[in-house]
């Protein structure tokens, strides 16, 4: 196996590994909304999300604010190693197939 094909493997095998640890997570992006707008008054979060082709939105309680936002912010971490694992197993798989 050539060194540059066991860095990326070893690198997929770390990424992996930290996706194990993320813990719990929910797509979506939080907003403020106004029951009034105009006016600006009443402010109320809201989470909105697209989840198997149907958009979703959902009503945000003051005291699950934090552990909704953290959750977010777990799920875009999550996606970018998810685009990281894709990219480096596509060029080992390359690397695996030009040595045969």
């Amino acid at each position: 196996m050539s060194t540059e094909l066991e860095t990326k493997e070893k690198r997929i095998r770390a990424l992996l590994a930290g996706m194990a640890r993320l813990g719990a997570m929910r797509p979506g992006t939080l907003t403020v909304q106004y029951r009034n707008p105009a006016e600006k008054k009443t402010p109320f979060h809201q989470l909105s999300y697209t989840h198997r082709g149907k958009s979703r939105s959902e009503y945000v309680r003051t005291e699950n604010l934090a552990a909704v936002t953290r959750e977010v912010e777990t799920y875009k971490k999550f996606k970018l190693l998810i685009e990281e694992v894709t990219e480096l197993s596509l060029e080992a798989s390359r690397l695996r197939h030009k040595r045969e």
